[in-house]
């Protein structure tokens, strides 16, 4: 979606965008909008920093920062609507289009979710797998070069885990809630990375025979390595890529906006093709079970884009 005010948007390359209507989206009358305009406000403040001019997104998609004002200030004035007022704050303010991937290839949509673990702020025989802060001279040492040590020394591990593969997953979600033994919590976010390319070991596990296809999921993945430890090592280090944390003091995890995610609302997509903090609608199905709602059911509502995928 685009601001009123805009005209038709100029497409990035390998980008399709043509007038599309409210009455094209599947589910609009029936999304509950909770928690939407809240996680609007937040791309608003982001927005805002920017200079009148400054383009959003690619081949200015989302317009310029100035576009935004009004309808930013209108939400502002709302504060936490009911269904019906949020609705008619969009019909108002932003134009539908749609988007295709003229490849053909569509979207790939993943989960994402807040993981919880155990940690001391100093190392003993249980907590043995640090979790660095990022050096201030950023490295292009690969994860098997910083597993070795390479970083050791330099005051740089602010947090110690018990497992390898926790640790490990962790960098892969960007962010997460540590319990700390001594007691109390922190949530933990991204700082930054090696400059390595990421590697998917999944993909690597299946097209190696190591887990099947069809059963292929963070779950198995996990559990392989966890019953493979000499092995897993090997396999989590074929992945060169390394994430530095710090302590995150915001009520949520921080996206690569640079905004306070907001659950079920803010999306993680290609800043190549979609600019950030524009509204999306999301038109796709649950992976698994949620709740009373069965696996395959509709999932439909409106998204912030608000991070960024590997």
């Amino acid at each position: 979606m685009v601001t009123q005010v805009a005209l038709e948007p100029e497409a990035p390359p390998g980008l399709k965008v043509s007038p599309a209507a409210y009455s094209m989206l599947p589910g609009w009358d029936a999304d509950t909008f909770d928690g939407v305009i809240p996680a609007l406000l937040n791309s608003c403040k982001a927005i805002g920093k920017q200079a009148d001019d400054a383009e959003i997104g690619p081949k200015a998609l989302g317009g310029l920062a100035a576009d935004w004002k009004q309808p930013c200030a209108a939400a502002k004035e709302l504060g936490e609507a009911d269904a019906a007022t949020a609705r008619a704050f969009f019909e108002r303010w932003f134009v539908p289009f749609q988007a295709e991937d003229v490849r053909g290839t569509g979207g790939l949509f993943t989960g994402y979710y807040e993981a919880e673990l155990d940690a001391s702020r100093t190392p003993d025989s249980l907590h043995m797998y640090p979790l660095y802060r990022a050096p201030k001279t950023p490295t292009t040492l690969t994860r098997a070069e910083i597993e070795a040590g390479a970083l050791r020394g330099q005051g740089l591990e602010f947090l110690w885990l018990k497992d390898p593969v926790d640790a490990f997953f962790l960098q892969i979600q960007g962010s997460g809630i540590v319990k700390l033994v001594c007691g109390g919590e922190m949530r933990v976010g991204y700082a930054g990375n090696n400059g390595q390319a990421f590697v998917a070991i999944g993909k690597l596990m299946v097209a190696e025979g190591i887990i099947d296809k069809k059963s292929a999921s963070m779950q198995t993945i996990r559990d392989w390595l966890r019953a493979n430890p000499e092995q897993a090592r090997v396999m989590m280090n074929r992945n060169p890529r390394f994430i530095f944390f710090r302590e995150i003091k915001e009520n949520g995890p921080v996206g690569a906006m640079g905004v306070t995610l907001t659950a079920g609302r803010s999306l993680a997509v290609d800043p190549a093709f979609v600019p950030m903090g524009l509204p999306l609608w999301l038109d796709t199905t649950w992976p698994v079970a949620h709740g009373v709602i069965k696996k395959g059911a509709p999932l439909r509502r409106l998204m912030l884009a608000q991070d960024v995928g590997t």
